[in-house]
């Protein structure tokens, strides 16, 4: 039996050209080699099949195929177009037929303000055999989580993206003052006085704490704000706002589909904003399933009512 680890498939293709053109110089011009070097392969060939393959013709001129050479132009001719639809496939995906089970992680906040949409549009983008779950985005774990295959995106901020993997920008996002409709400190603009005298409810994602980006820009001003409640997650602040005297700093895009119940306004100072981003492992870079559900994103990103 031929150890097909020690042939280098180069030679099938000259061991076709040869077989199929019956002479050495006419198949080193179609192989664009030269025709010592093809002379040299066919040497080789000779060793591999134990056979002469190609031997002078009784005339002088040209050569003449061996019986076992003969045999071998048609499945050869046919394993070498076999294997060249195999590299020229190009990978496909189509949601509507194929089937796929998709994990996208994110905060509350990227899944209350993307997840949500996209989830509205999924029936119409994808077929019944194409899954989509959300996770919890976990940072210190991102690499091994992408390493096992356990997420296809991880949505986040700068800060929350790895260094190492392939990211695009979703959009950017400005922060805004957010209280409920009604409430009794009125319903003009805050100033920076009212703003830092009212009760706060801070969003802590590592959770617990009552120092947020807020306050590190206060902070710089010299001033402080009174931060009453801290939680874990964005998506309970806007029901707690709607039902308390507390007040908030939020995501833009966040309280957009809230507008029924709170009032928003701009900060009365300056405060940097940050940019949203979708990042994957490089190895599904072209993976045409993932690039599809980067598009879907991109789009519900960019078609975002704000």
């Amino acid at each position: 039996m031929i150890d097909l680890r020690g042939i280098d498939l180069n030679l099938l293709v000259s061991l076709h050209a040869l077989l199929e053109e019956s002479n050495v110089t006419r198949a080193a011009e179609r192989l664009h080699l030269t025709q010592p070097a093809v002379s040299t392969q066919l040497a080789r060939l000779r060793q591999i099949f134990g056979d002469p393959l190609l031997i002078p013709a009784p005339s002088g001129r040209g050569m003449t195929r061996s019986v076992r050479a003969t045999e071998l132009i048609a499945p050869l001719a046919a394993a070498l177009a076999q294997l060249e639809a195999v590299v020229r496939r190009q990978p496909s995906f189509d949601p509507l037929v194929d089937t796929r089970r998709f994990t996208i992680a994110g905060s509350d906040q990227a899944v209350a303000v993307l997840g949500f949409r996209l989830m509205q549009s999924w029936a119409q983008r994808a077929g019944p055999s194409v899954q989509l779950a959300f996770v919890a985005s976990e940072h210190s774990s991102s690499i091994e989580r992408f390493e096992r295959g356990e997420i296809d995106l991880l949505i986040g901020s700068e800060r929350g993206v790895p260094a190492w993997a392939k990211a695009r920008k979703l959009y950017d996002e400005r922060f805004v003052f957010v209280q409920r409709k009604g409430h009794p400190r009125g319903a003009a603009p805050p100033d920076l006085d009212a703003y830092c005298s009212l009760d706060h409810v801070l969003v802590s994602t590592s959770g617990g704490s009552f120092f947020g980006f807020m306050d590190e820009h206060l902070d710089a001003l010299g001033r402080a704000r009174r931060v009453a409640l801290s939680v874990q997650h964005f998506t309970v602040v806007p029901e707690l706002l709607a039902l308390s005297d507390y007040v908030a700093t939020l995501p833009s895009r966040l309280v957009t589909r809230y507008r029924d119940k709170l009032d928003v306004f701009d900060l009365p100072f300056d405060a940097r904003g940050f940019a949203m981003f979708a990042a994957w492992h490089p190895r599904s870079q072209l993976d045409p399933a993932c690039v599809w559900l980067r598009e879907a994103l991109v789009d519900v990103a960019e078609h975002w009512p704000h």
